[in-house]
């Protein structure tokens, strides 16, 4: 194996660059660093971020002057992407894996098309339940990072050098042999449960006990189904099984990000989530009546929403 991961930047402060941001941090405090815009350069500089209530004053750099990382983990808003992949282009090196873990089917491609595929592995979190106020992140369940390549049937050596250090920061990570079909179950999970939590204004514990919220959240799901079934995507109703499971670990109070959005008056992804499920459904002739109602309904919410 080549040399190991050192250098680690991170462009998004939220809930998820937070988090990994503070194991990784407690790993070797030199070792991680975020990328930040004027919007909140500042007072990450100034504050730190507090995860679990515990303060991690990580180094903070503004784009354009970072230096290459090892590996650059996207972790913003899909609103936010285009821009982020501009502020980034001083930390990719020739070394350089890009590590995308936002919501979403197609932000590797997005990457990718600036970068090179060659240099983005596909990944998603799972099964957190972290939630931001301000620059302070808790959390009671960490959940796993899945990537990979595209297929793992055989692990190459920056999927390796990837897993080894996710060890060694204590960040719970899965490989998984089809990312494509991965992506499309934690959009699937997204669709159904970020847009009805964010509608009904439920967190985990309400939406289970809401006969209302799961038919919602299930119909949601099944039109993902659906639109994965067309594109030859491996998706069934076993993985609505595996999507309860999930949804049995989470904090009961624990709330989804687009309800922590919308409660936020921050725009929501709905363009990404509702809005990618009627687009798909309209080109494949898969119809989407339970995601138009979540998307009208959204909009109403968060007229900022494709911002």
């Amino acid at each position: 194996m080549t040399r190991p991961i050192e250098k680690i930047s991170i462009i998004g402060a939220g809930a998820l660059g937070a988090t990994y941001a503070s194991l990784l941090f407690a790993m070797d405090p030199r070792s991680v660093r975020f990328i930040s815009g004027k919007d909140r350069y500042d007072k990450l500089c100034k504050e730190g971020v507090f995860v679990n209530g515990r303060h991690y004053p990580i180094e903070v750099v503004r784009p354009g002057e970072e230096k290459p990382a090892d590996l650059v983990i996207v972790a913003v808003k899909h609103y936010h992407l285009d821009q982020a992949i501009q502020q980034i282009r001083r930390a990719v090196g020739a070394q350089t894996t890009i590590l995308s873990v936002m919501n979403g089917i197609d932000s590797e491609e997005r990457i990718g098309a600036v970068y090179g595929a060659d240099k983005v592995l596909y990944g998603l979190a799972l099964a957190i339940d972290a939630q931001r106020k301000g620059n302070s992140v808790a959390y009671k369940n960490l959940g796993r990072i899945v990537f990979g390549e595209k297929e793992n049937t055989v692990l190459t050596d920056r999927v390796r050098r990837v897993g080894d250090l996710f060890t060694r920061a204590g960040i719970i990570y899965e490989i998984a042999p089809d990312m494509v079909r991965s992506l499309w179950f934690k959009f699937m999970i997204n669709v159904g449960v970020n847009q009805v939590s964010a509608v009904l204004g439920a967190n985990f514990g309400r939406l289970k006990k809401s006969e209302e919220a799961m038919k919602l959240m299930e119909g949601a799901m099944r039109e993902v189904i659906a639109i994965a079934k067309a594109l030859n995507v491996n998706l069934g109703e076993e993985d609505l099984e595996e999507w309860r499971r999930i949804h049995d670990e989470l904090d009961p109070e624990g709330k989804t990000s687009m309800l922590q959005d919308v409660e936020g008056g921050r725009p929501t992804e709905v363009e990404m989530l509702a809005g990618t499920v009627i687009a798909y459904g309209k080109r494949l002739g898969v119809a989407t009546p339970v995601n138009q109602e979540l998307f009208d309904a959204l909009k109403r919410i968060s007229p900022g929403a494709d911002r």
